[in-house]
């Protein structure tokens, strides 16, 4: 095994800090191994790139539109696997340089998943051999922000930019939405505004009627407000995906009082991206299965998600999938979506 993955002996890479030894088979919270790649490919959306999707994630977030990656190997989907660093970094530099690159405009080396954080030793070697061929390569890492402290500043040694999830604020509905607390995440994000405001592309905040809607909106808005007014902000419009498969999609309406909400409170550098208006509906046993486990969300729309979670089978409430004794065999990482949208 390359020396550079060694740390996987022991892997604390990202807030749950498992501690396990991955490269012997032991299993955390993601369930990876030896890093894998998904797949790459040049794309178009800002910041224009050539994208390495790599394999897995800490999260088991219930909107995941990448759950056949970000869920690997508990949903089966074919992907690429371990790819020798310096292949990849040929592969990414001679695409960006290509006909097809220059007309897009791909400027850059994007990482995003799952989560590239549980890959970070490999993703550093990846980014080492891209700039001993061209010295000045961009790279772009894109997060849910459940970093160390220790990953988030190797990060920001060799990012050009970051995209930075941001999911929810209030505990009870990140833990709803994600299997995870906020306060990592909501203080990496104040990290990188106040000492690496340069390299932070935007904040993405999914829209998810019902859930993260306006009082979620409006919290998020206020905890990045009261750290600059000027921080880049982009609104995404749920689709319906993995265990929110039925649900509606986020309207163009909702879309609109988003970015409304978000400069009421003083947010200057506020947009909105995707399609809207999907159709589904609620689910039609929400009153019976919310009775269960109503006593460990504070917020109804935190409940809301937790329901849905409850329904394919998970049983810890509130979520958190660091302590979930089922964590290695959770229903909620094996659920297949009846539709991806």
């Amino acid at each position: 095994m390359p020396k550079f993955l060694e740390e996987l002996e022991n892997c604390k890479l990202c807030e749950w800090q498992c501690g396990v030894d991955r490269l012997s088979g032991e299993l955390g919270v993601c369930k990876m191994g030896v890093p894998q790649v998904a797949s790459c490919q040049l794309h178009p959306a800002p910041p224009q790139s050539y994208t390495i999707f790599t394999a897995g994630c800490n999260f088991k977030c219930l909107n995941c539109q990448n759950c056949f990656i970000a869920h690997y190997p508990d949903i089966e989907t074919p992907i690429r696997g371990y790819v020798d660093p310096k292949e990849l970094a040929i592969e990414s530099i001679a695409a960006i340089k290509s006909s097809i690159g220059k007309l897009i405009g791909a400027d850059r080396i994007f990482f995003s998943g799952g989560e590239p954080t549980i890959h970070l030793p490999y993703i550093e070697k990846i980014v080492e051999e891209a700039r001993k061929i061209d010295p000045e390569t961009k790279v772009n890492f894109d997060t849910n922000g459940f970093l160390t402290m220790d990953s988030l500043r190797r990060v920001l040694r060799f990012t050009t930019s970051i995209t930075f999830d941001i999911k929810a604020y209030n505990d009870d509905v990140h833990r709803a939405l994600t299997g995870a607390p906020s306060e990592p995440v909501l203080s990496n994000a104040e990290y990188i505004a106040r000492y690496a405001r340069d390299k932070l592309w935007e904040y993405r905040i999914l829209v998810i009627p019902g859930i993260i809607d306006v009082d979620e909106i409006k919290a998020i808005c206020e905890f990045i407000a009261s750290i600059d007014p000027s921080l880049p902000i982009c609104f995404l419009a749920f689709r319906p995906n993995f265990v929110l498969d039925q649900h509606m999609g986020a309207t163009w309406k909702l879309m609109n009082k988003a970015v409304e909400i978000a400069r009421k409170v003083g947010l200057t550098n506020v947009n909105w991206a995707g399609g809207t208006n999907i159709p589904g509906y609620e689910l039609k046993d929400y009153d019976k299965l919310k009775t269960k486990i109503s006593g460990y969300y504070k917020h109804e729309w935190a409940l809301k998600a937790a329901v849905y979670a409850f329904k394919v089978g998970c049983r810890t409430h509130p979520r958190n999938c660091g302590s979930c004794n089922i964590k290695l065999s959770c229903p909620v990482k094996k659920y297949v979506p009846e539709r991806v949208t």
